[in-house]
């Protein structure tokens, strides 16, 4: 296959521009307090809504002609066909000569007949296999599917790992207060035998499913988890005397009853012992870390129930389509994918804080890792050449306000520039006071403050004027000039997930097209599970094999023989 070659962003005269407006800002003095000074609309023309999501720029550190270069740049490295070549169905994952079609799991049914990719009508497909899972989910909400003993459905514990992991269970603890069925959920993931033992503790197997999430049905950590996980509940329902010990037909009925797969090897999934019917699949154009909205999500539209999983499908669509018609000087997912560059080549900021001031978020900026990480982690571009400048930065995160009693020291006076994004809610599920005070409040103060405290800081004379010891003024000296995004919605949603979720995955996007990369393949996680199957039979046994390591390995492996208990 021919592929053409990425624009060298760097090359065009929109980077120069870009550099030479960067060193302007340098050699003027950047002042956000001076900028807020002087422009009395720079919060208006530096704020932006999508969907129901509020964006405040205000408190980065550019001007509202840096957005206009931005706008040059996306324009000059074609973003506008980029964008439409992916909604399309263009083989853009050069890498796996794959289509990229996230945005055709959220499409309304209407649009079914209307993106025909590879002979494929992605939307009707798409339809079809989401009505399965909505009746597969309403069975088991209303007590329709049960266990092998009739009891009803309490826990869905979901067996996958990376995408097939980190995205549902973002999800589930960010709309807990949703689950409206005495339905929970667990996630399993780690092929540390602990994760398996902690998440099954205290499970009734009578009440329990199993949902594996593999495509291929061939994960090493996902289907040996399957299989521990189907050895637990045998072995349970046994002791139970659910079944007789030794009754093969009442065995591989209760693995039917508490077992169904996500995924596309209905061989395989047979060979489990999981009913093919009670598989539910996607497709090679959706990548791990963007299938969330898809038979991924099974166990979300079980807890949740298949209304909601609808409107987190509708808020995806929201921002993919304003992504896709937004004008690129008002399109605020554009922008804030060019202001990740920004930072990226011009101040060489190597990582990115994405910090939501709500409990319910805790799991996001580790969903945004995979995400962002594993697109935009790479050193060659689409064609196969080396990148042209620094790629890709480190997520990271926690909620407020922990995060402020931790790592905020660093954000506000370390000697690196961290880019943050803020992100809260104006409404919350839990409203409650302490004495007068509106809690929730209470909450969006810190959230307030601290943009505010980044953005201007304090400064040496407003420290003394607080009567503060001369010599420990300095250490208590704010710079200021830390940039912030303020994100700011309703109330977390559903709807507002998956606007959140859809942001993300655009912004990503953006960069990776300004950068030349293929965001959608990740070669990088496979050298090292190609090596652990060389090196694990040396760990216990095989001593040829122990031969063949370097010498680190070999020691270390000699280390965990000598020491080994059990």
């Amino acid at each position: 296959m021919a592929i053409n070659p990425p624009i060298d962003a760097t090359k065009t005269p929109a980077w120069v521009a870009l550099q030479k407006h960067y060193d302007e800002l340098q050699a003027e003095g950047i002042s956000l307090k001076k900028w807020f000074a002087e422009d009395s609309d720079r919060v208006k023309e530096l704020s932006f809504d999508a969907g129901d999501l509020h964006f405040d720029l205000s408190k980065n550190l550019i001007k509202p002609e840096t957005l206009r270069l931005f706008t040059f740049l996306a324009d000059e490295v074609k973003l506008g066909d980029r964008i439409k070549a992916m909604y399309s169905g263009v083989h853009i994952n050069n890498t796996e000569d794959r289509a990229v079609l996230h945005t055709a799991l959220r499409r309304p049914v209407e649009d079914e007949g209307k993106y025909i990719v590879d002979g494929q009508d992605t939307v009707k497909d798409v339809r079809e296999v989401l009505d399965r899972i909505y009746k597969f989910a309403d069975d088991v909400r209303s007590g329709k599917w049960t266990g092998i003993t009739g009891r009803k459905i309490e826990t869905v514990v979901n067996i996958g790992i990376g995408g097939s992991d980190l995205g549902p269970v973002m999800v589930y603890e960010a709309l807990k207060p949703y689950a409206d069925a005495g339905i929970s959920a667990r996630y399993i993931s780690n092929i540390d035998p602990n994760d398996l033992a902690e998440k099954t503790k205290g499970l009734d197997p009578e009440t329990t499913l199993f949902i594996i999430v593999s495509k291929t049905f061939t994960t090493l950590e996902t289907l040996t988890n399957a299989r521990e996980a189907r050895t637990w509940l045998l072995e349970q329902l046994v002791a139970n005397g659910a079944i007789a010990d030794g009754d093969e037909a009442a065995r591989a009925e209760a693995i039917k009853k508490h077992f169904v797969a996500v995924s596309t090897n209905l061989e395989k999934v047979e060979e489990f012992g999981i009913d093919p019917n009670n598989a539910f699949g996607f497709w090679n154009w959706v990548g791990g870390r963007y299938s969330v909205d898809s038979a991924v999500g099974t166990s979300l539209a079980v807890v949740f129930g298949p209304a909601r999983f609808e409107e987190f499908l509708h808020g995806f669509h929201e921002i993919d389509e304003y992504f896709a018609n937004t004008p690129f000087e008002k399109n605020v997912v554009v922008l804030l994918g060019m202001l990740n560059v920004w930072y990226r080549n011009f101040f060489k900021a190597a990582s990115h804080a994405v910090l939501p001031y709500d409990q319910y978020l805790h799991r996001f900026p580790a969903y945004l890792q995979q995400l962002t990480m594993e697109s935009n982690g790479k050193s060659v571009r689409w064609d196969g050449t080396p990148v042209t400048t620094e790629t890709g930065e480190i997520f990271w995160g926690e909620p407020g306000t922990n995060g402020q009693h931790a790592f905020y020291q660093l954000i506000h006076q370390g000697t690196q520039l961290i880019p943050a994004d803020f992100i809260a809610f104006v409404n919350t599920p839990n409203p409650t006071k302490d004495g007068d005070q509106d809690v929730h409040e209470l909450f969006l103060g810190n959230y307030l403050a601290q943009t505010k405290a980044l953005a201007f800081g304090k400064t040496a004379d407003e420290v003394r004027a607080e009567g503060t010891p001369e010599e420990i003024v300095p250490a208590r000296v704010f710079t200021g000039n830390r940039p912030t995004t303020s994100i700011f919605g309703v109330a977390l949603t559903p709807f507002s997930l998956g606007e959140l979720i859809a942001l993300y995955e655009h912004i990503t996007f953006v960069e990776g097209t300004v950068w030349g990369l293929d965001s959608y393949d990740q070669w990088g996680v496979e050298l090292g599970k190609q090596l652990a199957k060389q090196i694990t039979p040396a760990i216990s046994k095989d001593d040829e094999a122990l031969a063949a390591q370097d010498a680190s390995t070999q020691a270390l492996i000699k280390f965990y023989r000598a020491n080994r208990e059990f």
